[in-house]
This record gives structure tokens, sequence and C-alpha cells, in this order.
């Protein structure tokens, strides 16, 4: 996985508040993981006193809190405990994981908002107008029922050349060639079979006026 192959101390670093440490559970995490590379694996307070300038029992208070917190663990391995940071490592990734997806989440609306602010602004200079919140809604349905930019203004363009001028006009354009789509890559259209399940929408749909132009018969 691509977070497990980011240094998990660094995740710790940009995350630790998130997980509500403190500096020195920070900084006694970075020696558990470095006395374990080092092939200590069972860690205790009289091992970290050694290298720390912390006294045992203030040592001792900072791991059952981290044991608490669920950042460290002790595994039986064989016959032996050792320490293991596995339960932070799994945190630390998941935590990635979310921030990732909300990122990616976050840069998609924004292609988004900005692929429609654009069909906007291309409706409204072929039309002469602005548009009206039904034309707007009608749009980002578009959008969020898979058209892509280029199809919706291309299928504008031809509505016009036609002299209509209605987005009822393009709707059905758009309606066309995704049916023409499908057929030439499935054999059939799926949309035309959306289209005869739901007949009563259909009907609904095609009756509603989206701002007619006299000239779109």
């Amino acid at each position: 996985m691509i977070s497990e192959a980011i240094d998990f101390r660094y995740l710790l670093l940009e995350n630790y508040k998130q997980l509500k440490l403190n500096e020195v559970e920070v900084a006694t995490i970075f020696l558990i993981d470095h006395l374990i590379n080092m092939g200590n694996p069972m860690i205790t307070a009289d091992i970290l006193a050694l290298r720390m300038t912390m006294k045992t029992a203030e040592i001792d208070k900072v791991l059952a809190s981290l044991l608490d917190k669920g950042i460290i663990d002790f595994i039986l391995v064989g016959k032996s405990l050792n320490t293991t940071l596995e339960p932070l490592k799994k945190k630390l990734y998941k935590q990635f994981q979310l921030n990732l997806a909300n990122e990616q989440h976050i840069n998609i609306s924004k292609e988004k908002e900005e692929s429609l602010n654009n069909i906007f602004s291309r409706f409204q200079e072929y039309l002469g107008r602005t548009l009206s919140p039904v034309e707007v809604s009608k749009i980002r349905e578009w959008i969020g029922f898979g058209y892509s930019e280029d199809m919706i203004i291309s299928s504008l363009k031809e509505a016009l050349s036609k002299n209509k001028k209605s987005l009822r006009s393009v709707d059905k354009i758009l309606l066309q060639k995704a049916s023409r789509d499908d057929v030439e890559k499935e054999g059939h259209s799926f949309l035309n079979e959306f289209w005869r399940n739901n007949i009563e929408e259909t009907i609904r749909i095609a009756s509603t006026p989206w701002i007619d132009d006299e000239n779109d018969k």
C-alpha cells in the first residue's frame, strides 16, 4: 500500500497533535522505535531511562499513557513478551488514507465546479442571456449523470445550429449522443432501456419547459 511505503515517523510528526499526543510521548515513541530496531524486543521504563533524562517512574507513566491511548502494545512472541508500535502505525496509515481521500475529493469537487462554471459561461455567451435557476439545475444534473463538459457544449452548439435555443433541445441531443455511444461500445443502449423503464419520468422531463424558444419544435 502507498501509505505503508511512507515512514511512519513522518506521519507521526504530522499527526501527533490530532492523536492527542504530547511532545514527551512523541520523543518516547521515537526512542522505542530506535531500540526495537537495535534488537531490543521488549522495551521497559528501565531500558528507556538509560537513554532519557526522565526518571523511571515518569517514563512508566508515559508508557501507561501510550498503552491506554492504543499507541503501543505488548504481544507474546513465542514465550517472550515484545513491545510493538503496530497500533500506532495502523492509526497513522488509516489517517493518511483518510486525509488523501479527502484531498482527492476536494480536488475533484474543485474540478467539477470549474467545469460547471465554464459551462454556465459558455451557455450564457451562446444564448446571449443569463441562465434561469431551472437551467442551472439542469446543467448540474447533466454533470452528475456523467456528461462531459465538451459533450454538453457541443450539444448546445448543435442545438443552436438547428435554431433550437432551449435546454430541452440540448437534453435531447445529449441523450441521442449517449445512446449512440452505448450502442457503439456495448451493442445496446442502457439509456434507452432506462427511459423505457421510467416512462413516467421521461414524460415529465419532456414536458418541462426549461425556457422554451418559439422555434424549438
